[in-house]
């Protein structure tokens, strides 16, 4: 049976779906963030400078990340989408494990960059896939499910770096077979993509959606019209685009300094700050986004066509006030609990903004302009907030 629309009237299977695909999100963003809180021991055993492991963290990531996001997106528009996302997986996966191996610099920087080229291929295939599984009134909460992998697989990065750097002040280096000398830095990384590859296999048990509005076998639309189109609605696209990447950048930003930060500001370690960290951003991050989702939704079903805009205005506000809670508290405990709620905050727009996206543009035009869009918050939040000297 059909919803009227085309979507299946049975949501049960569309919520499994999602949720393998949130996992696989998660793994991408553990993948993709633990490097935050592994910046002492790399430093100390690669012995490079802050600029460069600003770069590891950010801008050799992120100028791949996005840039190869539009072509792997015109793949999503016109082929299997389960099959993109199980190859940047299996990629992303490896060249995580191969992190684990690196000797040198300029050997962790082109593993990162492999990093970054497997998971361009993840949202502009989940995206599409999630839209023409749900009916519009209820995409905004199944894309901020989806998302929700941001904040699980940050949070989980934040609480396993933080154990993993307990862990190496008392083991110490271990010798295996054939890899020979492995810090424990180097066991995560590999821990990590072993099981990326694993869970890989789980995709077997996600069908392919119909495209709705779609003739089978269609090719995707060139690029050029892409943009013709793009700027044809130029107005809608930037305001939502260029304002979601501002909030991107204080998200990214955060995520990445806030460590740093209550080590140097607070006396913290490392530890303390990555496990209490994580768990905020496990619980109230993953409480935000849903939340948002869901007020999109509701806004949605009472006619309001820039529900998502709305939410990021609201979210803007809420980490104003948080964010100067924060910086301003007299004590790093103080500190930590006034964090919630920019972290709160932060998470609500990102499962609406690109369920706005669904609707505005053809299918066939779904993945690369939620490319385009994840190329502008990436470029701005990944490839500005991080990579500075400290």
């Amino acid at each position: 049976m059909s919803h009227p629309s085309g979507h299946p009237a049975s949501l049960a299977y569309p919520w499994f779906v999602v949720a393998i695909l949130m996992i696989a999100y998660v793994f991408s963003f553990v993948d993709r963030q633990i490097l935050n809180l592994l910046v002492g021991p790399i430093r100390a055993d690669l012995g490079i400078s802050d600029t460069q492991m600003s770069l590891l963290m950010g801008f050799s990531f992120a100028i791949f990340y996005t840039i190869l996001g539009i072509p792997l997106a015109r793949i999503a528009d016109s082929r299997s989408r389960r099959g993109l996302i199980v190859a940047g997986l299996v990629v992303w996966s490896a060249m995580t494990a191969f992190c684990g191996l690196a000797r040198h610099y300029w050997q962790l920087l082109l593993f990162r960059i492999g990093v970054g080229v497997g998971e361009a291929a993840l949202s502009p295939a989940a995206y599409s896939m999630i839209a023409d599984y749900f009916p519009p009134e209820r995409r905004s909460t199944a894309m901020s499910v989806y998302s929700m992998g941001i904040f699980l697989g940050s949070g989980l990065a934040f609480l396993v770096g933080g154990l993993v750097v307990q862990y190496s002040v008392a083991q110490g280096i271990v010798v295996l077979p054939l890899l020979g000398e492995i810090r424990p830095w180097q066991t995560v990384f590999l821990i990590l993509g072993v099981a990326g590859v694993l869970f890989s296999f789980a995709f077997l048990l996600v069908r392919e959606p119909p495209r709705q509005g779609v003739v089978a076998g269609q090719d995707s639309l060139p690029f050029s019209e892409v943009v013709s189109y793009l700027w044809a609605h130029r107005r809608a696209v930037l305001s939502h685009n260029v304002g979601f990447a501002m909030l991107a950048l204080c998200s990214y930003g955060t995520t990445a300094w806030i460590p740093t930060y209550f080590v140097r500001s607070h006396g913290w370690t490392a530890a303390e700050i990555g496990i209490v960290f994580g768990l905020e951003v496990l619980v109230f991050a993953s409480a935000g986004i849903i939340i948002g989702g869901r007020i999109a939704d509701r806004w949605i079903r009472q006619g309001h066509s820039d529900a998502a805009l709305r939410v990021g205005v609201l979210a803007g506000l809420i980490t104003l006030i948080g964010g100067a809670g924060y910086l301003l508290a007299p004590s790093g405990t103080i500190a930590a609990v006034a964090l919630v709620v920019p972290v709160f905050g932060l998470a609500m727009p990102f499962g609406a903004a690109p369920a706005a996206l669904q609707e505005i543009v053809p299918n066939r035009m779904r993945g690369q302009t939620t490319a385009v869009y994840l190329f502008m918050t990436n470029m701005i939040g990944l490839g500005i907030a991080r990579p500075r000297s400290r």
